[in-house]
């Protein structure tokens, strides 16, 4: 009887640590659309998208997520699906803030800087676009214009 009991137990505590692990890789494919969704939103935001701005979406996703080439562009497309069903960008930031950290949020913004700059200039609805997003992730707004400098002075473009 004892051992059926604990056979039950363990077998129950594995399950819900195959739950837990589950949830977690869940949690982590919605932060990776989120993230992908925010760069196709500013990518877009001048009226164009441009296929070196697909190009460094990807390669941003890869190199930040650590996956393959084949998953980043399954992980584009699922973003590109889920901006196109969005009604905002409360949507990716709201996921964003719930499981980023502050330091990891200003990384994010950084980047975001990088893909509109990745062409060495920026329109007006991409500014635009910046300060609501840095709005919607609590970030100051010192805080986003020391990472737009920051990438600028990276880019060569003061």
């Amino acid at each position: 009887m004892l051992s059926v009991l604990r056979k039950f137990l363990f077998e129950e505590d594995d399950q819900s640590s195959d739950g837990a692990a589950q949830d977690n890789k869940d949690v982590e494919k919605r932060l990776q659309v989120a993230s992908c969704a925010l760069f196709i939103e500013l990518a877009k935001a001048d009226g164009k998208f441009t296929d070196e701005e697909r190009k460094f979406i990807i390669n941003h996703m890869k190199k930040c997520f650590n996956i393959d080439e084949e998953y980043a562009k399954e992980l584009m497309e699922l973003a590109e699906k889920r901006v196109k069903e969005s009604v905002s960008i409360y949507e990716f930031t709201g996921e964003i803030n719930e499981h980023f950290t502050q330091e990891q949020k200003e990384k994010l913004i950084e980047n975001l800087w990088r893909l509109i700059f990745a062409d060495e200039k920026m329109h007006a609805y991409e500014d635009h676009l910046m300060k609501k997003v840095s709005l919607t992730l609590n970030i100051e707004h010192k805080k986003l214009i020391e990472k737009k400098l920051i990438v600028k002075a990276e880019l060569g473009l003061n």
